[in-house]
């Protein structure tokens, strides 16, 4: 069976690689769409949209041995979704309403192989510092918060996290930890 990641994103490429998995990307042009779902629907139906989308794009053939890996990270504060800032503001914004709460980060993500589809949500409580207007005007400034939900990457350093409460990579965008046995067994 032969892995293909359906995003393009060097989180979730870096953690596949840590994890030893050989796999191809091919990124999804699916076109996430505003739902009318909560968040854990919403991660799941993005997640199944860019697993399907690059699956249904396979040759019949190359669908026989495929494992097509699709995935979306959002990050929530009080129910709401925190997507990517579209400016800066918006990431000054964001972190400061995140400084010294609790949110959740959730991922969805799906695989898809001929003979079945598996879709999950991972959730994981993540506790931030106090934030310090300086911090978070510098952090911004690197541009780092730009292209990652919540405008923040706890990867990046910067000291904002103070607590997390179950998967570390689900927050990076990817729980590999919690779906590697099951991967591994597709395939074989």
């Amino acid at each position: 069976m032969n892995l293909i990641l359906a995003s393009n994103s060097p989180r979730r490429k870096q953690l596949l690689t840590e994890y030893g998995f050989n796999f191809t990307v091919k990124p999804s042009g699916y076109e996430e769409k505003s739902l009318n779902f909560n968040p854990e629907q919403t991660v799941k139906a993005f997640a199944l949209g860019k697993a399907l989308d690059v699956f249904n794009g396979l040759s019949s053939e190359d669908k026989q041995t495929a494992v097509v890996l699709g995935a979306d990270t959002v990050v929530c504060l009080n129910d709401k979704i925190l997507g990517k800032p579209k400016t800066e503001k918006e990431a000054l914004d964001m972190l400061k309403a995140l400084s010294g709460r609790e949110h959740s980060v959730l991922t969805g993500y799906c695989l898809i192989t001929a003979k079945e589809t598996v879709c999950q949500v991972e959730k994981t409580a993540v506790i931030f510092n106090e934030l310090s207007n300086e911090l978070i005007e510098e952090y911004v400034a690197t541009g780092k918060p730009m292209d990652k939900a919540g405008a923040y990457g706890i990867q990046d350093g910067y000291d904002l996290v103070k607590e997390i409460k179950g998967s570390y990579n689900n927050v990076v965008g990817l729980p590999v930890e919690v779906f590697k046995t099951q991967l591994t067994n597709l395939l074989k």
